[in-house]
């Protein structure tokens, strides 16, 4: 199983406690998520803890997916993981750490993940996955600097 490693980071010029408080919240993450995943929340607790789980559904590709991820990690205000219980990646370990730098909050997140189906996981990294990933990602730095504005 090949695992593929995605890091990005951002500055975001609000307060490290707002920064996490608006990633603690689950019903936060259609904000920051692209229309084209048709990504709706399922089932998801009021507050997150270790051991907390998130139901989604979405779309990708035209393909329903059912996932869910639970918090296998919980520091606030400066760091969380969240990993795959099931859905669609073999492996999905996603790291976020949140540090105050320069009178704002420097927001990190570093994703580990794998697909299944051996070489043809690999080949729909190379033909979709990478870039769906790429272009999620761009989508939330942009949501959250329309979010957190100067």
């Amino acid at each position: 199983m090949r695992t593929y490693i995605l890091e990005r980071e951002q500055w975001l010029p609000k307060a490290v406690d707002e920064v996490f408080s608006f990633f603690s919240r689950p019903e936060n993450l259609p904000a920051i998520t692209p229309s084209w995943l048709d990504f709706r929340m399922v089932e998801a607790p009021v507050a997150l803890a270790v051991e907390s789980l998130i139901h989604y559904r979405l779309r990708w590709h035209g393909v329903p997916i059912r996932w869910t991820t639970e918090i296998s990690e919980w520091n606030p205000p400066h760091r969380f993981v969240d990993r795959s219980v099931s859905g669609p990646y073999a492996l999905w370990n996603h790291e976020h750490w949140f540090a105050v730098r320069g009178g704002g909050t420097t927001m990190r997140d570093r994703v580990r993940y794998a697909l299944p189906l051996g070489w043809a996981g690999s080949v729909a990294h190379w033909m979709l996955v990478k870039r769906d990933m790429e272009q999620l990602f761009d989508f939330r730095a942009q949501a959250m600097r329309r979010l957190f504005p100067d």
